[in-house]
């Protein structure tokens, strides 16, 4: 069962309409029995590092995530800024991360001249993956592409941690993943079919 959790922010009704359409079993949690009860999780995120860290740590649901993810080993899966949030910390804020996957979220204008690329970095881009395993089974290296909309990027600590790569100004891990944690940078709901198989082939793990 793909239990969405539920705790504030993130357009969750995009990821039941497609793993409706792909007849995998989903459902929202919005307690910490509907979390326990989940053989495989996804953390969404959008807007502000703070404020999505503030949320699901004053959620009800928390304790349950970490005993799922850090005890249990239940597969999760960050989005957008819920893949921030597997970080230590994160430039646009004060808040900690989760630390799931050791590193840093940096801003491309820490890193990029300014003026030098429009930010946020927003549309279509070529996604590379570093291994044909996992979230990206079946993928071609050569097309594989994906929706972005973000100003921050995910800084690994060890480059094992890294499970793709893209380029916007720099080369950047856009999917990151350690053991059960895996999180992508990009937007699997918005990307056609390159995100449908994406979020199958997380089902599948």
């Amino acid at each position: 069962m793909i239990t969405l959790i539920n705790y504030g922010i993130g357009n969750l009704q995009a990821f039941l309409n497609l793993y409706q359409r792909l007849h995998i079993p989903v459902k929202v949690a919005t307690t910490e029995a509907e979390i326990l009860q989940a053989t495989k999780l996804i953390l969404p995120g959008v807007g502000h590092f703070d404020y999505a860290m503030q949320l699901f740590n004053a959620s009800p649901m928390k304790e349950a995530v970490v005993k799922k993810v850090m005890d249990e080993g239940t597969p999760i899966l960050g989005i957008c800024v819920g893949m921030q949030m597997l970080a230590h910390s994160s430039d646009e804020g004060e808040e900690r991360g989760l630390g799931w996957v050791p590193g840093r979220v940096r801003s491309f204008s820490s890193v990029l001249e300014e003026g030098e690329l429009p930010l946020p970095h927003m549309g279509w881009n070529d996604v590379i993956p570093e291994r044909s395993v996992g979230l990206f089974k079946d993928f071609d290296p050569s097309d594989s592409r994906f929706y972005f909309l973000h100003s921050y990027f995910f800084e690994c600590e060890q480059a094992g941690h890294s499970l793709a790569r893209t380029d916007y100004g720099l080369n950047f891990s856009c999917a990151v993943g350690k053991d059960n944690v895996y999180g992508v940078q990009f937007h699997p709901e918005k990307s056609h079919h390159f995100g449908e198989q994406l979020l199958r082939n997380f089902a599948e793990l």
